[in-house]
């Protein structure tokens, strides 16, 4: 079972294929974590809730200014008494106590339902469910712990329901989704992803001390700075495919903040959950307030096996149900070719030109609204601009459509400029404070769509939109950050002042589910100024998500290691730009650029306009054969088999590669190991350096592969998979920003390793022979 209870000694015990998490009541009512990690043969295994009063001989009587209760893992710690580890839940009685205490109260079992396929046909197995209920004795005040057992993933989901069941209001000032707790020791590791506007999900890895490491954003949006996970790995070190991996990742688009706390009895606590900072939230009688969810996993198969496990969650669970199942489409954005320049006419000749090299959604970027001619107009005015398009958008999608292509448009549905109809109509419609400025960023600012008035104007336009008009796509961008959050006039006064926050997020999240109701059939793409906003929480209300504004090939390898330690390459937008590139001049060639964009969901931002005959040309191939392996990449297995980070390489987290030839490679199997396609970059080549021969991972070692791409072209090698893995395979490359997409497929795909081996046993019983 994958939920067991012991009634006799008061303990939960979960599991997954390989992976146990252990939670039991102490003799006080106390709700104790107990254990995550290998799945242990028996349930005697597990270690058992350990007593929290003071006893002679004691770890207390070693430290007289520590509690019983703190020397335990609680489950879901709340401030009060002696304690002072990172609290989940820190609450304020209408009476003014202020501190919470928490005993078991009840649980239950249940299962979800069973999603299926877009097809119709069965989906992944029905999810074990636990709630246990913990309660605040004196004030009725609830706390529901939720657990989401995805057994095939070794992944357990979190979340905390808040209810108010008491007379009198509760003020919530922290309210986190859960703390996980490692095994006692020291000598850990911490990975995070980390970075800025351009940089996003860079890999960071810092050695875990006595103290506090905070990991959050408070700008409002997820951030560039940061992203809401984290993996930790023991003294031993973990490789991409070996060693010990817990790891989490947070679904909140929000402020969030993830503690990594290391006490000095050797204990290690990650909590997590929305932000405290400038955060309270009223509770009044009979309301509840639900966290967002924090998912966990452990694996003893290193970094490779964790992503991979977060890649098929989102595959089969997170992503919307209606596109989940569905390859995503070449895209062009015409941003990059026309900016603010937008006509019909020009749009018209640049979809002529998209659909002759295979392009099948065509999207208008900015531009197309308002008296939008720059930046510091027309956000708000979410209706076609007359003199662009004097006849609307429908000939221009039309043509679009005529053309083989679905239309897209992009929007910025939570901003306005001042300079727009709406701000001048409704200037109280956005965030401020009284007697301070209104802070602009890129001229502009936020709309409070926290009023109910405001979220409903921005999905009455965002639906006529849709509405009127065949749009198949939808990219929603966020261009700035949060400043002076004010909500002059909220409810109750300043006492919700400070929930904009969260009633920020939960509206955003409202629209975009009320949208896609509305209008199943529309893809929905998140952009905050590249990928400020990538979560588990929009990617449960969007499609896919725009990595980064840095469109570099270069650069964009680092990127995207970092992205696909967390999320799927189904979801990672990335562009073939022109070159030199804006962010930086460098200049890579045309095959270059494409090989870095179709490691996930393959787009084209360049000006087409300006592109000679030959590279329309080289752009049609790359797009048919991008068309013929997208399946391999987006709904595949991913192997990071060299690291493009030089630090990373020599940390041993990817296989080393030979001093003077710095080159990164990523390998993508089918899930039936029938196929497999490696993308290989060399940065620069010094002294003749040789190449490394390339390990392949993934396949299945029975199997004959040829393998096309390696060396020279036309060149075919046949080599069992056991080889390719073993031995691996030479790989020509050379000069500065070279590149190759290496394609493997099994040369005899009715030849799977349990049909080999029946054949050799033939072959021995028949010929005596080896069986080759």
């Amino acid at each position: 079972m994958p939920v067991t209870y012991l009634d006799d000694r008061k303990m939960w015990i979960l599991e997954t294929e390989r992976m146990a998490y252990v939670m039991g009541v102490d003799g006080q009512g106390g709700f104790q974590h107990l254990y995550w990690g290998d799945r242990l043969p028996r349930v005697s295994d597990y270690p058992v809730p350990a007593p929290t009063h003071a006893r002679a001989g004691s770890l207390n009587s070693c430290h007289p200014f520590e509690s019983p209760r703190s020397m335990v893992y609680e489950e879901y710690p709340a401030w009060g008494g002696i304690k002072y580890t990172e609290p989940c839940l820190k609450a304020s009685y209408s009476d003014g106590v202020r501190d919470v205490v928490l005993v078991y109260e009840t649980h239950w079992q249940a299962t979800a339902a069973n999603a299926t396929a877009a097809s119709g046909a069965p989906g992944p197995k029905p999810i074990p469910e636990l709630t246990v209920v913990l309660k605040d004795p004196y004030y009725n005040l609830r706390v529901k712990l939720h657990y989401r057992l995805y057994e095939e993933f070794d992944l357990l989901e979190r979340y905390a329901e808040i209810e108010n069941a008491g007379s009198g209001d509760v003020s919530l000032e922290q309210v986190l989704s859960g703390a996980w707790a490692l095994p006692r020791g020291t000598g850990y590791r911490l990975t995070y992803l980390a970075g800025h506007w351009g940089a996003e999900t860079q890999l960071r890895r810092i050695d875990i001390q006595q103290g506090k490491f905070v990991l959050e954003s408070r700008r409002g949006f997820t951030s560039h700075q940061a992203n809401p996970w984290f993996a930790i790995d023991p003294r031993e070190r973990a490789g991409e495919e070996h060693g010990q991996v817990w790891y989490g990742a947070l679904g909140w688009s929000g402020n969030w903040k993830i503690v990594v706390e290391h006490t000095f009895l050797q204990q290690l606590i990650v909590a997590g959950g929305i932000n405290d900072f400038d955060f309270s939230w009223l509770l009044e009688p009979g309301e509840v307030f639900t966290t967002p969810a924090f998912v966990g996993g452990y694996t003893a198969n290193g970094f490779g096996a964790a992503s991979r496990n977060m890649h098929r969650f989102q595959l089969e669970h997170i992503l919307p149900e209606s596109h989940r199942h569905e390859l995503r489409r070449v895209l062009y954005n015409s941003w990059e070719a026309t900016k603010f320049d937008v006509s019909e006419e020009g749009q018209a000749r640049l979809a002529e030109k998209a659909a002759s090299i295979g392009v099948e959604l065509f999207v208008i970027d900015d531009g197309w609204f308002g008296a939008r001619n720059d930046d510091t107009a027309g956000l708000g005015d979410w209706y076609v601009n007359q003199e662009k398009f004097p006849r609307g958008l429908k000939p221009l999608i039309d043509k679009v459509n005529s053309l083989g292509m679905d239309f897209g448009l992009w929007v910025e549905p939570e901003m306005v400029n001042p300079n727009s109809d709406l701000y001048r109509a409704h200037p109280d419609w956005v965030y401020h404070f009284s007697n301070r400025p209104r802070s602009e960023q890129r001229n502009q600012l936020i709309l409070n769509i926290s009023r109910e008035d405001v979220k409903e104007y921005v999905f009455q336009c965002l639906d006529r939109l849709l509405t009127e008009n065949n749009i198949k796509f939808v990219k929603w961008d966020a261009n700035r950050h949060f400043s002076e959050p004010g909500w002059p006039g909220a409810p109750v006064g300043r006492e919700r002042e400070r929930e904009i926050w969260v009633r920020h997020v939960q509206a955003v999240y409202e629209v975009l589910e009320r949208l896609r109701q509305r209008h199943p059939d529309v893809i929905f793409e998140s952009c905050s100024g590249g990928g400020g906003r990538v979560d588990l929480g929009i990617l449960r209300r969007v499609d896919q998500v725009w990595t980064s504004d840095n469109t570099d090939a270069f650069d964009r390898l680092r990127i995207q290691e970092g992205f696909s330690y967390v999320y799927c390459p189904k979801v990672m937008v990335a562009w073939v730009t022109d070159s030199p590139n804006f962010m930086n001049g460098r200049k890579v060639s045309l095959s270059y650029r494409f090989h870095s964009a179709m490691m996930g969901s393959l787009g084209i931002g360049g000006d087409l306009n300006e592109w000679s005959p030959e590279e329309m040309e080289l752009a049609r191939q790359k797009v048919a054969e991008y068309k013929e392996i997208r399946h391999i990449i987006q709904e595949g297995e991913l192997y990071r088999l060299l690291s493009p980070s030089e630090e990373e390489a020599i940390r041993g987290a990817c296989t080393s590669v030979s001093a003077g030839a710095s080159i990164s490679a990523v390998q993508y199997v089918s899930l039936d190991r029938s196929e497999s396609v490696v993308f290989a970059f060399l940065h620069s080549q010094q002294f003749r350096a040789q190449m490394p021969r390339l390990k392949l991972r993934g396949l299945d070692p029975e199997a004959v592969y040829e393998v096309t791409g390696a060396g020279i072209e036309g060149t075919v090698i046949r080599l069992s998979g056991k080889a390719l893995v073993s031995l691996g395979i030479e790989i020509v490359l050379g000069g500065d920003f070279d590149s190759r997409l290496i394609r493997i497929k099994n040369a005899h795909p009715l030849c799977s390793s349990i049909f080999l081996k029946v054949c050799r046993q033939e072959c021995y019983q028949v010929a005596g022979g080896d069986g080759r």
